[in-house]
């Protein structure tokens, strides 16, 4: 069965209005503009197994803009994670469910990293693309080649965790790194431009990032928005022009989606402003089954990465790496550092003293990285 790009898009808009609305708490006005961009990411480019949610080489998805929860738990759902049932979105923000107001990993298959403090999942964003280009140099393709995608809001660009994060992929030219910025020109109170007159495009591009702005409910647009930035050298913002709280007659574009339900009678105005006369909770089987596939797309290029794992001669180090396991002797090795320098007892600055214990153990664990500012 298919489903048009409208539909399943839409499928997303409801599942987050009407959980928000039946927790009388939430955010749904990111989910219902950002649905088409997560639409064409999703069924067009996104490497996952939803049945596989550890994949090492998949394609990694963060939600910064971490409020519009329902955005990421509705694709979970929809893609078929196994413990993203309809009743977990029915319990949006209840005790014990493992959809929280803002998303918790650990909490259900996924989710890649807690995100909900404005900037921190743009910054863990570029940790993780840091990672993959790591991984690879030490690796290869065959092993390691994945995009770190992530979703920002105007909020978390405001933070100044952003200036840092965004300034470090782009000296390190993450190329595997794509950015969304959900550009509503909205923030909780009215429009962003209460609050900043920024151009964020501008701030980027003079971060060394490869920029692009884009309307973010043509889904062509989109689409040739994610092939352009896959190839660039240089990390990628995409700034997606929506309309927040897309679909709603009388609150579309304004505040009053940000972070309260609809009411009853804008939802259902909402559906028959959109073209959708399904229950809440209810996705009709030809969309459903659209997503399902999508969420399964990617079994056969893990099969085949699986495959060239088994006949690897480094598949016991990826394994220990990917475990987080940390090598034999590196203790030992410190513990020969420790005797040396107090039988030597150097007049150290706390710098050097930092800088020689690192040396000791970046020789014995090689994926140890760190860097400090303005420090050598």
């Amino acid at each position: 069965m298919t489903a048009d790009h409208s539909a399943m898009a839409n499928a997303i808009r409801f599942l987050a209005a009407d959980a928000v609305q039946k927790a009388n708490s939430g955010h749904p006005g990111m989910p219902m503009g950002m649905a088409d961009v997560a639409t064409v990411l999703f069924s067009k480019f996104l490497k996952f197994d939803s049945q596989a949610p550890d994949w090492p080489d998949r394609d990694r998805f963060i939600l910064s803009a971490g409020h519009g929860s329902m955005l990421l738990y509705a694709l979970l759902h929809l893609t078929g994670y196994e413990d993203m049932t309809m009743d977990e979105l029915r319990n949006f923000r209840q005790l014990g469910a493992r959809t929280a107001g803002h998303p918790e990993y650990g909490h259900a298959q996924g989710i890649e990293t807690t995100t909900g403090p404005l900037g921190q999942g743009l910054a863990n964003s570029v940790g993780m693309a840091l990672a993959e280009r790591l991984m690879n140099a030490r690796f290869g393709n065959r092993l390691v080649d994945h995009f770190t995608y992530a979703i920002a809001g105007d909020g978390c660009l405001m933070e100044g965790i952003s200036q840092e994060a965004i300034s470090l992929a782009g000296s390190l030219k993450l190329n595997k790194l794509i950015v969304f910025w959900d550009d509503n020109e909205i923030c909780i109170d009215g429009p962003t431009s209460m609050t900043t007159i920024e151009n964020q495009s501008a701030r980027f591009k003079a971060s060394g990032w490869h920029v692009q702005g884009i309307d973010g409910h043509d889904k062509d647009a989109i689409a040739e928005a994610i092939e352009a930035a896959q190839k660039t050298k240089k990390p990628s913002l995409i700034a997606c022009k929506t309309k927040i709280g897309f679909g709603a007659p009388t609150k579309e574009g304004t505040a009053a989606t940000h972070g309260a339900p609809l009411g009853d009678d804008e939802i259902a105005a909402t559906r028959e402003n959109l073209g959708w006369p399904h229950a809440p909770f209810e996705i009709p089987n030809s969309v459903l089954s659209a997503w399902r596939v999508i969420g399964g797309r990617g079994a056969a290029i893990r099969h085949d990465w699986e495959g060239r794992l088994a006949k690897s001669r480094k598949k016991k180090e990826f394994k220990r790496l990917t475990a987080g396991e940390l090598p034999k002797g590196w203790q030992a090795a410190l513990n020969v550092h420790k005797k040396a320098v107090s039988a030597e007892a150097p007049g150290w600055a706390t710098r050097k003293a930092s800088g020689e214990a690192l040396a000791v153990l970046t020789g014995v664990i090689p994926e140890m990285i760190g860097g400090s500012a303005d420090l050598t």
